[in-house]
């Protein structure tokens, strides 16, 4: 069985990649998903009642205290999905850089340029994503 590094090499020994012209513009978008992203995860983090330090020290009725914890329990939840997405963002961002972009993290193989166009934080392939999901 071949290696990662054999698996990813054409016939004249090269390493497969995408072109610089289709990277240019994937990085751009990547780049400006990840201000929008952690732009987001402010605006959220400004929404959470339990960010307010005041909160602790008042008295609030049981139905304004079952409200702010249901609105906590949201932001945070909404904050842990965003972190995610960004890292996600920045990991293709970093493989971009290092000439990986498009190539499964796990199997080595390239991912397909249809899951690429419609999640372009892909790092994975379509079967190990499943995998990974299991």
């Amino acid at each position: 069985m071949k290696n990662k590094k054999q698996r990813n090499k054409t016939a004249k020994g090269s390493t497969i990649r995408f072109p610089g012209n289709v990277l240019t513009p994937v990085a751009k978008f990547l780049k400006a998903n990840l201000k929008k992203l952690e732009f987001r995860k402010k605006e959220i983090t400004k929404e959470d009642p339990f960010k307010n330090s005041a909160r602790l020290v008042d008295n609030a009725s049981p139905d304004a205290d079952a409200e702010e914890q249901f609105s906590h329990a949201r932001t945070t939840a909404i904050r842990e999905q965003i972190d995610r997405k960004i890292i996600q963002t920045r990991k293709a961002l970093t493989r971009i850089k290092i000439g990986k972009y498009g190539i499964c993290e796990d199997c080595g193989k390239m991912i397909d340029t249809d899951r690429l166009m419609a999640y372009p934080e892909a790092t994975l392939c379509a079967e190990d994503q499943a995998r990974r999901e299991k």
